[in-house]
């Protein structure tokens, strides 16, 4: 298993433990990302995952069924880790930020997303929405890899002010845009 793929997996299973925990009623409920219910967030997850793997010739398979967000998570992302092969992981292209590997983009934004948007849903259905000091630690490293872009429509709104003695978790939070 690649480093990628082992970073993908652990990120991947506390995202679906959030999802598996979200009420059945609860999907509908507005997340912190404006205009995107719970469900639109794991769409977004799977539906950019897709688009990036496919784009350098994955077969990721018909796209999982939207009824049970968790479950299409879980499907896609069983696929995603038996496409992480060392040949598709190290695949070179020219990326936003330079040339790049299919692996290091899905280290730097998809992963980094997953951490980001399990937070967005656990917040949006009442479940468990810490972060862990090494997914804080991944989540500032990944914003500051953005740099400007990490603005950009699309990615995360504005940075929102927080208090100086607010805690890790509200801080990164608020850099992303977002209020803990």
């Amino acid at each position: 298993m690649t480093d990628t793929a082992a970073s993908y997996e652990a990120t991947a299973r506390a995202l679906s433990a959030v999802l598996d925990a979200v009420p059945a009623d609860a999907w509908s409920r507005p997340s912190p990302c404006e205009g995107w219910t719970a469900r639109d967030v794991v769409a977004h997850v799977v539906d950019t995952q897709r688009e990036l793997l496919t784009t350098h010739g994955a077969d990721v398979g018909p796209a999982p069924a939207a009824d049970d967000p968790a479950a299409a998570f879980r499907a896609h992302s069983g696929r995603v880790r038996e496409l992480l092969t060392d040949e598709l992981v190290g695949r070179g292209y020219d990326g936003f930020f330079g040339p790049t590997t299919v692996g290091a983009t899905l280290e730097q934004f998809y992963v980094w997303d997953m951490v980001v948007h399990r937070w967005d849903v656990a917040r949006a259905t009442g479940g468990d929405d810490a972060l862990t000091e090494a997914e804080l630690d991944r989540t500032e490293s990944g914003a500051d890899s953005f740099g400007e872009a990490l603005h950009m429509d699309g990615i995360c709104a504005p940075a929102l002010p927080a208090d100086a003695d607010a805690d890790r978790q509200t801080r990164v939070l608020a850099r992303l845009g977002r209020r803990a």
